[in-house]
């Protein structure tokens, strides 16, 4: 039994490689040993047909992964804390803290989003991925919508693939900008490092990221983005490809790095923030039962804050 079905398009760029290895760049978020099961028990279909993990791809293959249901009895309902920014009952918004993990993965079933969902909800059991919709990376703050009911489900998932969601993030990047734009390039796996995606001339999925300046900094500047899609790490990786990182994002090259000027203990300060400077600020949505555009806004975590605080001080004291 499955709730979600992946169809996608080996890369040439794949060819050579052993299926499982090329499903495992390509579905990144299964193990490959998850992958390889999958395979065996036919859930995974190459042009059609099944295949074995060691079958060499040659690049252009049409795959069709229908993803096994996950054993949800598997899953322990956990008492964690959520910040509910609105509740009722075809929805509910959360504001998700950045240590948090959204959706477990092998061999790690215990303190996401959805353990806490299903505290608080046991119902929520019934439904796709228990509600989810969207993800938000670890490390990323903010916004995120769940479902209650499989109409409310459905309807929000149509929302993401038309792009009737709307979805604002606050970033803070390395560099000073000169002006707002609008990213259109391809996304896929980086072609050597599994963990991280790029921009790539062949192969990658559509992906378009609008931003716009907020607020200009001497080294820094703090931008309003808004995702037209939603790839994987899309804001990350399209802000890295500018050569404008966000801050504290070690994957893609926002290193903290030494200032002219500052103080040891100011650039310890920055240092400390050791996650990437993401949060989903603001998200729009069409009502499944009312009909009716409703937006919702969580502000900056504290971190967050304190980061933008500390470049304020140094920005005045530069003014003196």
């Amino acid at each position: 039994m499955s709730d979600t079905v992946l169809i996608s398009v080996i890369a040439k760029h794949y060819a050579g490689l052993r299926l499982d290895k090329a499903l495992s760049e390509l579905f990144s978020d299964y193990s490959r040993n998850f992958l390889q099961d999958c395979i065996e028990r036919g859930d995974i279909l190459v042009n059609g047909d099944k295949a074995r993990s060691r079958d060499i791809v040659v690049g252009g293959e049409h795959i069709f992964f229908e993803v096994p249901r996950l054993k949800y009895d598997e899953l322990v309902a956990e008492d964690l804390p959520l910040e509910i920014v609105h509740e009722d009952e075809q929805l509910l918004v959360v504001n998700k803290q950045a240590a948090m993990v959204v959706h477990p993965a092998a061999g790690h079933h215990s303190g996401t989003l959805l353990n806490a969902l299903l505290y608080r909800h046991p119902t929520l059991e019934s439904l796709p991925r228990c509600g989810i919709v969207h993800r938000l990376d670890k490390g990323t703050s903010g916004l995120l919508v769940v479902a209650k009911t499989h109409k409310a489900y459905k309807s929000l998932v149509a929302q993401l693939h038309t792009r009737a969601m709307g979805r604002h993030y606050t970033a803070l990047v390395w560099g000073q900008m000169i002006a707002g734009a609008t990213v259109e390039a391809a996304i896929g796996r980086h072609p050597k490092e599994r963990k991280r995606m790029a921009v790539v001339p062949s192969g990658g999925r559509v992906a378009i990221t609008h931003y716009r300046i907020v607020k200009k900094y001497k080294s820094h500047t703090l931008l309003d983005v808004r995702l037209q899609t939603g790839r994987t790490h899309q804001i990350r990786v399209h802000l890295a490809h500018l050569r404008y990182p966000l801050v504290g994002d070690a994957l893609y090259g926002g290193h903290h790095r030494d200032i002219a000027g500052w103080q040891q203990t100011q650039l310890e300060q920055l240092r400390s923030f050791k996650r990437q400077a993401l949060h989903a600020s603001r998200l729009s949505l069409i009502h499944p039962e009312r009909a009716a555009r409703c937006t919702y806004q969580a502000q900056l975590s504290l971190d967050f804050k304190q980061l933008l605080e500390l470049l304020n001080e140094r920005e005045q004291a530069g003014s003196f």
